[in-house]
This record gives structure tokens, sequence and C-alpha cells, in this order.
């Protein structure tokens, strides 16, 4: 018996989802049409918008799944901590892009990042997503800073954001430099400087 359009609808939006993220890892968000789209996933346009409205609203799906991908890995490794260790700088070993994977998601959301700048509606629209990721990664710190009995130098919200912007910082320069003296030696660095013991905070 055919599925429902009900049924059909998750299916549809990960092959939509697979395609358009091998279509931008391959040429690049602006030059992926949506034709090119619909054409590797083996569906109609009509399919694409009847789940999406354009391809920011298609990107900006695979923003979230990567969001959940990357705070469900930290949230997991805060829990595996050891009581002495250092949360922040533990956690920013999972961000700083040191997978393939991670340094080819950095160069596609940076070039829709620039699409935004220019764009005051889609910088709206981008700007709602990554304060849900912010918001995900202050939960995360908070719970890893409790569990390591230390206390953040900053506000954990204003934690996150400094976390997320360094790390883009660091990926942006491994992807032109590699491991770098900078990556290697300063960030750590700078990670220890981030948090204190709970019973030294003042």
């Amino acid at each position: 018996m055919p599925k429902s359009p009900t049924k059909r609808r998750p299916l549809t939006r990960a092959a939509l989802s697979e395609s358009a993220w091998a279509l931008f890892r391959e040429k690049g968000f602006h030059a992926t049409t949506i034709s090119d789209i619909v054409e590797r996933a083996g569906l109609t346009r009509g399919a694409f918008y009847s789940n999406y409205r354009d391809k920011e609203e298609l990107f900006l799906a695979l923003y979230d799944e990567h969001t959940d991908r990357l705070l469900a890995g930290l949230e997991a490794a805060g829990a595996e901590a050891a009581p002495d260790s250092d949360p922040v700088a533990q956690l920013g070993e999972r961000i700083a892009g040191r997978t393939a994977e991670e340094r080819q998601w950095f160069l596609v959301s940076m070039e829709f990042t620039l699409h935004a700048a220019r764009t005051p509606a889609v910088a709206e629209q981008l700007a709602a997503h990554e304060d849900r990721l912010a918001q995900g990664l202050t939960n995360v710190l908070a719970a890893a800073l409790d569990g390591a009995g230390r206390e953040p130098s900053l506000p954990a919200d204003e934690l996150a954001r400094l976390l997320i912007a360094l790390f883009e910082g660091v990926t942006a320069h491994q992807v032109i430099h590699g491991n770098s003296s900078l990556t290697k030696n300063f960030t750590p660095l700078l990670l220890r400087t981030l948090t204190t013991p709970a019973d030294s905070a003042s």
C-alpha cells in the first residue's frame, strides 16, 4: 500500500537534506540550486516546495540537525568528565573542528553566514538558530561545570557565545594553516583561564 503524504514527509525531508548536504559540500551553498537538490534526491520541485520555502530554510534545518548532534556529543562528553578536569577545555576539544566533517560544516556554514550578512531577513533567521545553539551550549556548560566543581569566570551564557566565536576562529585558522602553535598552545592556555574551582570563586 502506498505511503500517505504524512508518512512520506519524513522520508522526503531526509532525502532533500542528504542531497543538499552532499551538494553544499561539493559545490558550495551559492552554486547549488534547488533543481540540483531535487535531481540528486530523485524528487520533484513540488516535493521541495511542499517541505521548504527556499534553499535558506533547508540550510537552517541542516543547521538545527548539526546543533542537535553537537550538543548531544558535548552533553555526553561533559557527563564523562573526570571530577578534577576542566570541562571547558574538554568541551573545547569537541567544538574545535577536529574532524573532516566538522571542517566541511564550517566551510558551508561560513558561506551561509556571509550570505546572511548581506541579506537582513536571512540574518534574522540565522540569529534565531544561533541563539538556540548558544542556549543549548549554556545548559551543557552549566551542567558540566557543576559536575566538575568549577565556576565560569564570566556568566555561562556569555562563556557559551565566547566559545562559539573562539572555535569558529580556531577552525578558520586550522583550515588555512593546519594545527599551528596557535591551536596547539595558545587555545588550551586560554581555555584554562575561563573557569576556576568553585570554592575559590568570588
